[in-house]
């Protein structure tokens, strides 16, 4: 006798009528949370790491830039995933948010073996031409390695997230991602110090820790997908390869990835540029940044909830809601960001003095660095909100230009001229970071407004168009 088919939570319709700003809140809030749990996991591995000593802390350092390269390198599949999948949503087909969710997670899980694989054998050479100590070399590797290893896993999840958050739901992610993150905390002495019977593993040990832990991120994502109560269902059927689509979510993700993989080299870039002015400003720089950091958590909350409100009524046709909801979030995140950074702007000293209450020079740089950027703030939340409508039209690659430019022609290169070629030496750097901000923000605003975005079509309207669609395919393959 047949199983009964099983029953799904049906899409939520208050994304596509109603209030728009409480459509925006009720996925926003869920997205910040699960971002700030994801910034835990690094705490927590910074918390216990830090017990091991510099030469331990110096191997996790040295080691992330290089993930996050690989980790970018894979992600705009992620993002192509998200896109299709809130479109199709909007259009009401069942049957391609399935078809999109297999293809992208197939997809990204297979260049994420790829990437491990080259990752853990050139890891060791990697290490060698940065120059690495060799104190230090030994345990980046054996870190490295095994974040190597857990890439699918990694990656996995990270599709599992992005595939729900296309159909308005982030709750789930959220639960999962606050278990895990329990799960990590609990496992890092245990693997790092030897606990139990386990031996003590050191470095390697975080590392292994937060494997575990992301497999069964992983592994509970999938099976969500399998059992097809979130919106979308995982078959054995539509797991079979669909190059076509395949390269067709290429091409609309390839943007992203180079966007995030410019983004990890930028960060490199300006490190190198910072550290040549010493202790004190490397470390006034490190609090900044802790600061901006925390600033990016709504923003990119508020950006991701816009795609995702943005896309599924563009799905539905409804492109003046759409319109009317990228609008509502620029304004939202302006507004918000900018009194927020009106805080930080007169209780500077007392945020720099958090994280450094015992050094008075670097707590009065920090202080610097924090006022010169925070009356930026608000354009930071107006660039996201314009760049999450850009990315759910399907308009990646005008959004990984606006990133080029604000960081490759705008942020580093004033940062070289105004602290290298003017009087304001050091706090040159500073203001970098306001005038790409607001130039960044300026630039996606007349993007927005030239209104490219509402005539870009990701998906068919008729069955008659999805087959024409279909047999170009063909045709290009």
């Amino acid at each position: 006798m047949p199983s009964p088919p099983v029953r799904r939570h049906s899409y939520d319709p208050r994304l596509l009528e109603g209030p728009i700003v409480r459509s925006l809140v009720l996925l926003a809030v869920p997205i910040m949370g699960a971002n700030i749990l994801q910034v835990a996991y690094q705490l927590i591995d910074a918390f216990w790491v830090g017990r091991l000593g510099a030469d331990a802390v110096a191997a996790v350092s040295v080691s992330m830039p290089i993930v996050f390269l690989s980790i970018s390198a894979g992600m705009g599949f992620a993002i192509a995933g998200t896109t299709l999948i809130a479109q199709y949503v909007g259009a009401g087909d069942r049957a391609m948010v399935d078809h999109v969710a297999a293809q992208t997670l197939l997809s990204i899980i297979a260049v994420s073996a790829v990437l491990g694989a080259a990752g853990f054998v050139l890891s060791p050479y990697v290490l060698d031409l940065m120059g690495v100590t060799p104190q230090v070399h030994h345990a980046a590797n054996a870190f490295l390695r095994i974040t190597f290893i857990g890439l699918p896993f990694m990656f996995a999840y990270f599709m599992f997230q992005s595939l729900l958050r296309g159909v308005g739901q982030v709750t789930v992610p959220l639960y999962i991602v606050a278990a895990t993150v329990f799960v990590n905390f609990w496992l890092d002495p245990i693997f790092i110090f030897g606990r139990f019977g386990i031996p003590a593993m050191g470095v390697m040990g975080a590392a292994l820790a937060t494997l575990l832990a992301q497999s069964l991120a992983a592994a509970a994502g999938i099976a969500l997908l399998v059992s097809g109560r979130y919106g979308i269902r995982l078959s054995a059927r539509a797991m079979r390869p669909d190059f076509a689509f395949i390269k067709r979510a290429f091409h609309l993700g390839y943007p992203a990835s180079i966007e995030q993989s410019a983004r990890g080299l930028g960060m490199t870039v300006m490190t190198f540029l910072i550290t040549s002015f010493g202790t004190i400003t490397t470390a006034s720089y490190g609090v900044g940044t802790n600061v901006l950091n925390v600033i990016v958590i709504p923003a990119m909350g508020f950006s991701m909830a816009t795609s995702t409100l943005v896309g599924q009524n563009i799905g539905a046709g409804n492109l003046p809601r759409a319109e009317k909801v990228a609008r509502l979030a620029a304004i939202i995140t302006f507004c918000t960001l900018t009194f927020v950074g009106l805080l930080c702007f007169l209780f500077a000293d007392k945020i720099a003095a958090f994280f450094v209450p015992e050094d008075h020079a670097v707590i009065h740089e920090a202080a610097i660095f924090i006022r010169t950027v925070s009356w930026s703030f608000g354009f930071i939340g107006l660039q996201f909100a314009l760049m999450g409508v850009l990315r759910a039209s399907g308009n990646m690659i005008t959004a990984m230009i606006i990133s080029l430019i604000s960081q490759w022609m705008l942020q580093f290169p004033l940062a070289y001229v105004l602290s290298s070629r003017t009087s304001l030496a050091a706090h040159g750097l500073w203001w970098a970071f306001p005038v790409a901000n607001v130039a960044t923000a300026l630039i996606a605003a007349v993007m927005f407004a030239r209104g490219d975005w509402k005539r870009r079509q990701l998906i068919p309207a008729t069955p008659e168009e999805a087959q024409e669609r279909e047999i170009a395919d063909q045709v290009v393959l």
